[in-house]
């Protein structure tokens, strides 16, 4: 089992940026992939980026954040961040942290699946106008 915790939530105005921490405990040993994903009220869980912390570090983004955030990992820490710059209103939601087991897939199709096999409680990020 691994065990998640999200932390860096907030409310900032558009235009503003935050840092999500996802801390991973437990057998860590067995992952190799981590992702973000968030749900806004009324929407689909949407995936949002992901990071092969395998030793690759190959990461994933989906197209509405490309080039707005960035995933990282402190393999040292075994936490993965999530660092959202110029953040727009369509960005609030209740981010979600989430890590796989090596055995269930290649990081890109439990990513585009949304089929990880551990998920944090969430961190809730809201973007006023």
């Amino acid at each position: 089992q691994v065990q998640l915790l999200e932390s860096g939530g907030g409310s900032v105005q558009t235009g503003g940026s935050l840092r999500l921490s996802c801390a991973a405990s437990g057998n860590t040993a067995n992952t190799d992939c981590m992702g973000w994903f968030r749900r806004a009220p009324g929407k689909e869980r949407e995936g949002v980026a992901a990071i092969e912390t395998g030793g690759g570090g190959r990461t994933y983004y989906a197209d509405s954040v490309k080039g707005r955030f960035t995933v990282s990992q402190d393999s040292a820490k075994n936490t993965v961040y999530l660092q959202m710059d110029s953040l727009k209103p369509e960005d609030t939601a209740l981010y979600y942290c989430a890590a796989n087991h090596w055995v269930r897939g290649d990081c890109y199709t439990v990513f585009t699946r949304k089929d990880f096999a551990w998920w944090g409680q969430g961190t809730q990020v809201t973007v006023s106008s």
